[in-house]
């Protein structure tokens, strides 16, 4: 006899004519559905170029809240008329192919199981999944060319063996804590770019730039020694020179020769003024390199764009000299934690801040040492609780800090716990600029800082750019995910490097999504909670409220009390209603 896992998992049974949906009407926990309630739509049949899916767990992300502030002023949604022409959230989704239109059938079948990329470019325009284009709060929906067809092709990614749907919801999140550690800054100068090298008046240093050069279509030049002058000579670039501009003057000289879209490279020869490397900075473009070579600290700390190492992917290199040259490249600029060191995990108690702290602890010669840091008590003993033990297993230590309780700073205590050698690493994901700047002062000279939440362009903080160039110091930030990070999260769960169950804090139906928003945005559970849309009427409770209300699906918790896909299967076999 088959089991009803077994007939869900197949997806081989007789569907509802209709779907129950949480769609969004405009700002506010209250416009999503009708006066507190979902609303029930017939179920469509899809055209030549779109899939129907079902729906099977949907991650609850702490992003959505910015859209349920802004509602149709969101920037994805472009002041979208929520009331006639609603929104649907929920970007974290596994999904079921149920029937494929005929134009797809050479590339999709009925019963495949997916997990979708929701960040969508189409034509230059950014778009996602579960803002623009409606998510997966919803049983059963269409996908067509808005997700299939966009600049990388279709934004979905096929699940392979025995995967959950919790966990393949939790690609996406995780895919995310993934992307942090990959290289997404630009680390050559840009071919056909424009590059601005800005030297110091009676630098007489003979300077090499043993590759790259060739690169840029434009070089323009201020002050620079005659061996520059030399070195540019033999490109084929146009070569503007200004010299004696003054950092007030910057701003204007950018304009004038970018339009306003800054430089595509800046390079700051023998830097000595933080004033002038704060001015020079500003004007770097998207994507762009700014790159120190010297052998002198700076006379103090600069203003740096926090928001814009987050979503500008600007990057910071530099090199003691001579050769300008070797600032660039990623065997110079690292972006993983470093092998056997030390991490420091800034907002560790939120959801996706125990994804870092786990990653760090279940990455294969991951750091020794992961300190934990959070203000709050009960989400700072829920780490311990949940990650104390993995920690041990793994041989790592792990340590937790309350700036908030303690008597020492955060700076004296990583000092101490690190024998005042100061961390390797520092992940940040407490969007605050002051405290992003405060955790720059806890690395070693030569750490990496890792900008894991946003701050909104035009936010600076003081930072120490000299360790940059004397100590190759990285700062890195990343924001948003691609279908390889997706990709990279299957394979770690599919050889057992990685856990994404873990991050499971809290289940729920259907009907209970309004409540697990504000669940979210009261910080009510530690780590991530997960709708199940196809068990409607269960209720939203954490895993630890497993035993008392559910206890044949609490008996297939791990032995530390984690989600796994027992657990799920038992779920979905005891309390999936069938049709």
């Amino acid at each position: 006899m088959t089991s009803k896992y077994e007939l869900y998992r197949s997806a081989s049974y007789s569907l509802p004519d209709k779907t129950w949906a949480w769609n969004m009407y405009g700002p506010g926990v209250e416009n999503i559905g009708r006066n507190g309630n979902p609303e029930l739509f017939p179920i469509p049949e899809p055209g030549d170029d779109q899939l129907l899916v079902r729906v099977d767990s949907v991650g609850m992300c702490f992003s959505d809240v910015k859209l349920i502030k802004q509602g149709g002023s969101h920037p994805k949604l472009y002041n979208r008329d929520l009331a006639n022409d609603p929104t649907r959230l929920g970007h974290e989704v596994a999904i079921t192919l149920i029937k494929v239109g005929k134009n797809l059938q050479d590339r999709y079948q009925p019963g495949q199981r997916l997990a979708v990329q929701p960040d969508i470019y189409q034509q230059g325009k950014s778009t996602a999944y579960g803002y623009t284009v409606p998510g997966g709060l919803i049983q059963y929906h269409l996908i067509g060319p808005e997700v299939l067809e966009t600049d990388e092709g279709a934004c979905l990614l096929p699940l392979e063996g025995d995967l959950g749907y919790a966990e393949s919801s939790l690609m996406e999140p995780w895919g995310c804590v993934m992307a942090s550690y990959t290289q997404r800054r630009r680390l050559e100068p840009k071919a056909g770019g424009t590059m601005w090298i800005v030297g110091r008046p009676g630098d007489e240093r003979e300077y090499r730039f043993t590759k790259g050069l060739e690169a840029p279509a434009t070089i323009v030049l201020t002050d620079v020694p005659a061996s520059v002058q030399t070195l540019v000579a033999q490109t084929n670039a146009d070569i503007i020179t200004r010299d004696g501009l003054l950092p007030a003057d910057y701003g204007d000289f950018s304009a004038e020769l970018t339009g306003g879209a800054g430089f595509d490279d800046i390079v700051v020869l023998d830097p000595r003024s933080a004033e002038m490397v704060s001015e020079a900075a500003k004007l770097i473009a998207r994507r762009g390199t700014f790159n120190m070579v010297g052998e002198t600290r700076l006379d103090g700390l600069c203003q740096i764009d926090m928001g814009r190492m987050h979503y500008d992917y600007t990057a910071y290199v530099g090199n003691r000299g001579p050769d300008i040259a070797a600032s660039y490249g990623e065997e110079r600029n690292r972006c993983e934690l470093h092998p056997h060191g030390s991490v420091v995990v800034i907002g560790a108690g939120g959801p996706m801040g125990q994804m870092h702290v786990q990653r760090a602890i279940e990455l294969p010669d991951g750091p020794k040492l992961v300190i934990a840091t959070e203000i709050n008590d009960m989400r700072l003993t829920a780490v311990q609780e949940r990650f104390g033990p993995l920690a041990e297993k793994n041989g790592r230590t792990l340590l937790t800090y309350n700036p908030m309780t303690s008597d020492e700073s955060l700076y004296d205590f990583v000092m101490q716990a690190t024998d005042n050698m100061g961390a390797d690493d520092v992940v940040v994901s407490v969007p605050v600029a002051s405290i992003m700047a405060e955790a720059a002062t806890t690395t070693n000279a030569n750490g990496m800082l890792v900008f894991f939440a946003g701050v909104p362009n035009g936010t600076y903080a003081p930072m120490d750019m000299s360790d940059v160039y004397l100590n190759n110091a990285q700062f890195t930030g990343t924001s948003g995910l691609t279908l390889a990070d997706q990709r990279l999260v299957m394979e770690r769960a599919l050889d057992g490097s990685l856990s994404p169950g873990r991050s499971v804090a809290a289940i729920g139906g259907m009907n209970v999504a309004p409540e697990a928003m504000q669940a979210v945005m009261d910080g009510r559970f530690p780590g991530k909670i997960v709708i199940f849309p196809q068990i409607p009427d269960l209720p939203l409770m954490g895993l630890d409220e497993l035993a008392e209300k559910l206890p044949d699906v609490a008996a297939k918790l791990d032995e530390d009390g984690f989600w796994t896909n027992e657990t799920e299967a038992a779920l979905i076999e005891k309390y999936w209603e069938g049709n």
